[in-house]
């Protein structure tokens, strides 16, 4: 077959789209723009990376900023959700073994988020409003700096996202619990308290333990959406209030900056902002490991119930960690810092950490193992969070944050690290084990384009947070332009690395595209021909 034909039709047999149900076609749409937006994201940041080693006509301080502020929320909301809600919303219901509760809700979801993304992107893009994702008060209610339209754009596309968000947590929990016609009718209550964990603890006092009757995987995509949802109300509370002050200043009168106490907004938009981290970070990934190490070795989890556990525990942690990001802010309680910030803090490495137990002893009793496409990559995952979970210890401390705090090993050994090694490749491991189920058997292209892209991504990721790391011991802000080429060095590093990252993804697409065809995926948006709710079609007759 030519190049030009799997392009075009994709390999072997590529995707017919004729035949996926509604939920494939769903999980698909999400999937995809998730990647796009990925793409997107990735583009971004090396821009500021040329930027940071040169100064760009086409990008000045204004626009340079812009795009500090909508590369994070392009990456987690446009890239990160998209990515993972499509996953679990057929997951969810794929390992529960019943319908989803409302197609036209997951529907919905995506493109409410997808478009609200792309909103928020033209605010940054097009008005160049750039008051950065921590949206420090009252820096987004400064219009005589920003476009008042830009701000509004802004917050009429997160708006979008965040309902988004609430009609996926809505329609997780309710495919959790609802019965189906022809079901046993189970109690909602028992549902719940098991998919949180809550039972799990339970069983630790009893002598007779009580049996589970949602699967540890779901429990914690459970557990990741109840902080995902939590998230959504503080940041759609973040969002009222600036459109309060937006308005005031369109109909002519000037609301007082101070009315809103800097240090308690920014406690609170903590508290929220940290959930996404270990909600959506933490916790959704290790359960995604958790389904891939079943998935991958046919066996059951190795210490499932003390994992169970811990998804409860992981909750206390994730609602009082937040203070960990205020520790350098002098008006903060010290109480707060040492407690919060260090102490619960340092759980997270108990939490996460038994989450990378868990999963490497699961594939390590069930060796030998072919080294397939979504082990390799899901190892890559589990080292980057075993590199980026102690750098972010490290600098949970009152001392080293001292040092550390605001600089580029924030963003790039931690943060990036996090986010590019551990989340993304766990992402990319989900891909791969998920795209022959979504695509009823598609045959991947070329494994030697997926080797490419697992060894440029992996090397990338580390080098890019490596060498940002090290010029924030050396002094580099993170927040800041430099243009007389202090830190030049680690900058050109982190480029070449970055351009690794965007070469492995370019890869990738390239052999997605060529799996499935243009036809195909431009078929996965077209309504499907089986009205169903499952999330597979029915078995053929023989």
């Amino acid at each position: 077959m030519s190049f030009v034909n799997s392009l075009i039709n994709g390999h072997g047999d590529g995707l017919k789209h004729e035949g996926l149900t509604p939920m494939q076609k769903i999980a698909l749409r999400f999937v995809v723009l998730g990647v796009l937006y990925y793409g997107l994201a990735a583009i971004e940041g090396m821009m500021m990376r040329v930027v940071e080693i040169t100064p760009v006509a086409a990008i000045d301080n204004d626009h340079f900023f812009s795009i500090m502020t909508v590369h994070p929320m392009v990456g987690v909301f446009g890239s990160t959700y998209m990515i993972v809600f499509g996953a679990f919303l057929f997951l969810v219901p794929f390992l529960m073994k019943k319908p989803i509760f409302s197609l036209k809700l997951a529907n919905a979801s995506w493109m409410l988020i997808g478009g609200g993304t792309f909103i928020m992107w033209l605010a940054g893009f097009i008005f160049a409003y750039a008051p950065l994702y921590t949206l420090y008060w009252p820096l987004p209610a400064d219009f005589t700096q920003f476009s008042i339209v830009g701000g509004l754009f802004y917050v009429v596309g997160v708006a979008l996202i965040m309902v988004g968000t609430f009609l996926y947590s809505y329609n997780v929990f309710k495919t959790i619990m609802y019965t189906p016609e022809g079901w046993e009718k189970q109690p909602s209550m028992e549902l719940f308290k098991d998919a949180i964990g809550f039972k799990a603890i339970g069983n630790f006092f009893k002598r007779k333990k009580t049996e589970h009757i949602v699967d540890l995987p779901v429990a914690a995509i459970s557990r990741g959406t109840i902080d995902v949802g939590l998230n959504a109300v503080v940041i759609t509370a973040a969002g009222v209030l600036l459109l309060i002050y937006m308005f005031g200043a369109l109909l002519g009168f000037s609301l007082e900056k101070t009315w809103v106490d800097a240090l308690l907004y920014k406690n609170i938009f903590w508290w929220g902002l940290d959930l996404i981290a270990d909600g959506l970070v933490l916790i959704f990934v290790a359960g995604t490991w958790y389904i891939l190490a079943m998935m991958i070795t046919g066996k059951d989890l190795f210490m499932k119930n003390i994992a169970r556990a811990a998804l409860f525990v992981e909750m206390v942690v994730s609602w009082t960690v937040w203070s960990h990001h205020l520790m350098s802010d002098q008006g903060q309680s010290n109480v707060l810092k040492v407690l919060s910030g260090e102490m619960v803090t340092a759980l997270e490495l108990v939490t996460q950490g038994l989450a990378v137990y868990v999963t490497l002893v699961t594939l390590f009793k069930a060796r030998p193992l072919k080294m397939t496409n979504e082990l390799k990559f899901l190892l890559g995952g589990l080292l980057g969070f075993m590199l980026a979970v102690p750098a972010g210890i490290i600098q949970a401390d009152l001392g080293m944050n001292r040092v550390l705090h605001n600089t580029q090993w924030i963003i790039g050994s931690h943060v990036h690290v996090a986010i590019l090694v551990g989340l993304t490749m766990t992402l990319y491991s989900a891909i791969y084990f998920l795209l022959p189920i979504l695509t009823n058997g598609a045959k991947l292209y070329s494994q030697k384009l997926a080797t490419a892209h697992f060894w440029l991504h992996l090397i990338g990721g580390i080098g890019m947070g490596s060498s940002m790391g090290m010029a924030g011991i050396d002094g580099m802000l993170r927040r800041s332009i430099y243009v007389d080429g202090e830190y030049n060095t680690y900058m050109v590093l982190a480029g070449i690395f970055g351009c690794m990252l965007l070469l492995a993804f370019a890869l990738f697409l390239l052999n997605v595209v060529m799996t499935v065809g243009v036809k195909g995926l431009i078929g996965i948006y077209s309504p499907a021909k089986t009205d169903t709710r499952e999330c597979l079609p029915a078995p053929q007759e023989a």
